[in-house]
């Protein structure tokens, strides 16, 4: 990677992307990034935390990606997003998505995924300090240790 470039930096540079106005983008397209993104999160701090079967590791992660919790994480942090975070949060969570989760009500599923459009909104902002951050401060804020 070439130094002083950020991930998402070094993937537009080499797949040479287009700039692209990133309000533009629909919610459930920000929250298809962001579900990888936050995704990445977890599962680097879970293998991070120490070298398991991949099973354990899966097993896990599992907990923290779920909807359920992303939803939880979702409520609790509404009072630390900024103006701008809050809306793109509420673009996702009201987006008309035509999946559900398996093990997660409609309501958990939509805030998870209002979660899930931030995260990559703040990603495809090149925020990644925030994003990690308002993930590990909802962890914190709900008692979670990963």
């Amino acid at each position: 990677m070439e130094e002083g470039l950020s991930l998402l930096g070094q993937l537009k540079k080499e797949f040479a992307c287009k700039e692209v106005d990133i309000r533009e983008y629909s919610p459930l397209t920000l929250a298809y990034i962001g579900d990888s993104i936050y995704d990445v999160i977890i599962r680097t701090v879970v293998v991070e935390r120490g070298n398991r079967a991949t099973n354990e590791l899966h097993k896990i992660a599992s907990q923290y990606v779920r909807a359920g919790t992303q939803a939880a994480m979702a409520d609790i942090l509404q009072e630390n997003l900024t103006g701008e975070e809050e809306a793109v949060y509420k673009r996702g969570r009201n987006a008309k998505s035509y999946t559900t989760a398996k093990n997660a009500s409609v309501l958990e599923y939509r805030k998870a995924t209002g979660l899930e459009a931030l995260v990559g909104y703040l990603y495809l902002k090149d925020e990644m300090d925030r994003a990690i951050g308002l993930v590990k401060l909802g962890f914190e804020k709900l008692g979670l240790e990963i």
